[in-house]
């Protein structure tokens, strides 16, 4: 746990950036695709923040998330583990699963112990998610030395189904998995015990949820999902992740969100 100060949280709306599908008519078919507002192809980063309702050091982290979250250039994502649950407090948005892709990434970054808040950073590195400078470092310069989002999403959908366009690589990885990651919408909390006690906090994109959902292989390629299945969560962003030959979780290439029917994006509403 690692104490930072950091500015207040941002009252904006819900950060869900839409993807243009130009939808048209075939010969019959009774369904049309419908137009979505704009959104980065290649944004310039993702951000993964690991952090828990039980951690002393972890609301400055929490506080700085909201920002990134509300930001349309970056896909932030926010994993509550479950690990700091006996220091009094039962994380309300905690999942096994979010602890496992922590582990991971420890593994895979030949790291000793997880920690938090912790910023994961284009799956490539880690850093201290309280830090505005280590975060908003990593995303530049990663972006100026090739190691940001190198593979265009683009994600559009018709009256039953999510479609999600991957584009090429050209010389770059040649495989990578298609991770659908959802997620909760912005919610407040009231943490009566631990060491957060009296606290009360808003979360954003808290991750309820993650899924391979095919394989990408350097080549553009298109993947459909259900929509009822998109319809059902608070939120849902994809991500082109590469993973190593041990399973493990590597560059992320590539990231979209995926809106819902009806849902807003921060272009809607304003401060």
């Amino acid at each position: 746990m690692v104490m930072a100060s950091r500015r207040s949280l941002w009252l904006a709306a819900f950060a869900l950036a839409f993807s243009a599908f130009a939808g048209a008519g075939h010969a019959g078919e009774t369904e049309r695709a419908q137009a979505d507002k704009p959104q980065l192809e290649k944004p310039l980063g993702v951000v993964e923040l690991f952090t828990s309702q039980g951690c002393s050091s972890c609301p400055p982290a929490d506080a700085f998330f909201a920002e990134l979250a509300v930001q349309e250039d970056l896909v932030a994502l926010s994993y509550h583990v479950d690990y700091w649950d006996y220091l009094g407090w039962r994380d309300t948005l905690s999942h096994k699963e979010n602890t496992e892709r922590q582990n991971d990434y420890m593994r895979a970054f030949g790291s000793r112990s997880v920690y938090t808040p912790q910023a994961v950073i284009n799956g490539r590195v880690h850093v201290n998610g309280a830090n505005r400078g280590e975060v908003d470092g990593a995303l530049a310069r990663m972006a100026r030395g090739g190691e940001g989002m190198r593979v265009a999403i683009k994600v559009s959908r018709t009256s039953d189904r999510v479609i999600i366009d991957a584009g090429d690589a050209g010389a770059g990885p040649s495989d990578a998995h298609v991770v659908i990651v959802y997620f909760e919408p912005p919610q407040t909390v009231k943490i009566a015990e631990g060491e957060n006690s009296g606290r009360k906090m808003t979360y954003w994109n808290a991750v309820t949820g993650i899924q391979t959902a095919g394989m990408w292989h350097g080549k553009a390629q298109r993947y459909e999902l259900p929509l009822s299945e998109i319809t059902k969560k608070g939120g849902c962003a994809v991500l082109l992740q590469s993973v190593g030959k041990d399973g493990l979780p590597g560059p992320i290439l590539g990231a979209a969100f995926i809106h819902k029917p009806g849902s807003e994006t921060s272009l809607d509403r304003k401060l």
